[in-house]
């Protein structure tokens, strides 16, 4: 009961998006809730059915005493089947597997992003600030201004297109 208990508290979708775990491996786990929950229930029903029968019961009840006898002989001589679970077993632990190596996946994937992340930050903390770049030091970092600059200024354009309709007019004439 605990179990279901806790099972039921478990919020998988956050779990599942948190972890940002592939559209397969969601799929996978989904389909092994959703058998897990079958058993469960198939269980839960089976176990709530009774399983003795009361043959002084049916021996009273019915004239034909031979047939409790021979229903007696059966039940005395019942023996459950015994079924091979490895196939099961191997077929879980290669789910088992299978997800492990999704999630070591998974890891190095998100390992690669976070350092990418933690470089891109410490540039920026490192990076001066605008008010303290040069024209020629953005020019070097992208010398296709410094080609826009260049052209505009020998066909004689003095003033950047757009400029006047996104800022306004600031001349005092």
């Amino acid at each position: 009961m605990a179990s279901k208990a806790v099972a039921a508290t478990v919020d998988f979708a956050r779990i599942y998006s948190s972890l940002g775990l592939g559209k397969e491996t969601i799929a996978s786990l989904q389909a092994f809730r959703k058998r897990h929950a079958d058993a469960q229930r198939i269980h839960a029903q089976l176990a709530s059915q009774p399983t003795t029968v009361d043959l002084a019961h049916y021996r009273s009840v019915l004239r034909n005493k031979a047939v409790v006898d021979e229903a007696e002989k059966i039940l005395n001589e019942f023996k459950p089947v015994t079924y091979d679970v490895n196939a099961h077993i191997k077929a879980i632990e290669t789910f088992e597997a299978k997800a492990v190596a999704k999630a070591k996946e998974t890891t190095e994937k998100i390992d690669a992003e976070l350092k990418d992340l933690q470089a891109t930050l410490a540039n920026i903390e490192e990076a001066r600030p605008f008010e303290d770049l040069t024209s020629e030091e953005v020019g070097k970092a992208h010398p296709r201004i410094v080609e826009a600059v260049e052209t505009m200024i020998k066909k004689g354009k003095w003033t950047v297109p757009g400029y006047k309709e996104k800022f306004g007019d600031l001349s005092l004439m």
